[in-house]
């Protein structure tokens, strides 16, 4: 027996059917978890229902390759309907997982399409009512209108796929289940299992959908813990560091390189502006300056969120003056921005800690709030090291 006869045999099919019964357990399983942890969401309730009813419908699959179950018109309906119905549900659960924020998805269409297929049933039923009565023969039963809507339901679904994500990787799941639509029509109505490549086709092509769907539901979950992680580290205004993380960030930078240096950034009147012309301005300018902040430290260093409207800045970098990227940035955010910034700069000395360094940075900030404002102030133990360099001496908004 040859490769091509034994994929296109019934071994072929039952390995087949066993390899989609396995990816299927596969997504029982991620589905459970993810309706245990967000319990709230019911859409992964309804894949929890869908993949039981494919699982029933290979095993349906499975049956017809018995000689004592192959002949039973019951089994032949239930492996086109079961296949249909969770092809509706899958549908409607993964464009639900990947529709965008901005556009909701209804879920009346597919409750349509539950009830075109109920009815095309009946009516398949009711037109050829001897079908149920009489075991199939070898061309196998007779469910035109079943395998037609079957074709309709898939082109609907794919037309109506460009407002989710993930629109390429869905859309490609959608054309190989069409494929396999086709072949399976062309091998049981035109060619009667003569030609072996449409029958490995009808074998194979499903476990490419149910692998592909798989991999959608997988490349999900990964995104969700993606999100999880950074929303843990971030500041969910922002975006920068959260104080937590920023410290942690800060002391691997301090064994890295041996020294750092930490520029801190408040915002001078942020409280008027907040008064005057509401959070949502206020939020803007924050994110404005987060980003300035973000994008000067960016290559050299990292950027974080103290708390309220303080920034912090992170420079380790070797060769690289702490006071003239603070400077940068006093002088970026006075320009760019309706508000200005009060700086202080500290850089850690052999022995001190991050925590230290921060506190220092902090203490020369409150020396440029109470001296002014809208400058740069570097800590006291800056001093010396400053001025044997003579690093800065000229720039008039940067004091010691």
């Amino acid at each position: 027996m040859t490769i091509i006869q034994w994929l296109a045999g019934s071994t072929g099919q039952t390995f087949a059917s066993a390899c989609v019964m396995t990816i299927l357990v596969l997504m029982l399983f991620v589905s459970i978890r993810l309706y245990k942890s967000y319990r709230r969401n019911k859409t992964h309730r309804l894949l929890i229902i869908a993949l039981p009813i494919v699982i029933l419908q290979q095993a349906a699959l499975v049956s017809l390759s018995f000689p004592g179950l192959s002949r039973s018109p019951y089994l032949h309906l239930t492996y086109p309907v079961t296949g249909l119905l969770s092809f509706i549900i899958i549908n409607f659960v993964f464009m639900k997982l990947y529709t965008q924020p901005s556009s909701r998805l209804k879920g009346m269409p597919f409750l349509f399409m539950i009830a075109g297929l109920i009815a095309v049933t009946a009516g398949q039923i009711t037109l050829t009512p001897d079908m149920m009565n009489h075991a199939v023969d070898e061309n196998g039963l007779p469910i035109l209108a079943l395998d037609f809507y079957g074709l309709v339901l898939n082109l609907a679904i794919l037309l109506n796929s460009r407002g989710i994500q993930q629109r390429l990787s869905y859309s490609a799941s959608l054309i190989v289940y069409f494929l396999y639509q086709l072949s399976d029509l062309a091998d049981n109505y035109v060619f009667h299992n003569s030609v072996p490549m449409l029958v490995i086709l009808g074998n194979l092509l499903p476990v490419i959908y149910y692998t592909l769907l798989f991999l959608l539901l997988f490349d999900w979950v990964l995104e969700r813990l993606l999100m999880t992680f950074q929303s843990s580290i971030t500041d969910g205004l922002t975006s920068l560091y959260n104080r937590r993380y920023f410290n942690k960030k800060a002391e691997q930078m301090l064994r890295e390189t041996k020294r750092i240096a930490i520029i801190f950034c408040d915002i001078d009147n942020f409280k008027k502006l907040n008064d005057t012309q509401g959070h949502h301005k206020a939020d803007g300018v924050l994110k404005q300056i987060a980003d300035i902040i973000r994008e000067e430290t960016s290559g050299i260093g990292s950027a974080g969120r103290y708390g309220g409207e303080e920034l912090l800045g992170l420079v380790a970098a070797p060769g690289v003056k702490a006071e003239e990227v603070a400077e940068t940035i006093r002088s970026r955010v006075e320009k760019e921005s309706p508000v200005t910034i009060s700086v202080g700069v500290s850089i850690s000395r052999e022995g001190s800690g991050v925590e230290e360094v921060v506190k220092q940075a902090d203490e020369a900030m409150y020396q440029s709030k109470i001296s002014g404002k809208n400058k740069v102030t570097l800590h006291q133990s800056m001093q010396r090291s400053r001025s044997r360099g003579g690093d800065g001496s000229s720039k008039k908004n940067i004091q010691s």
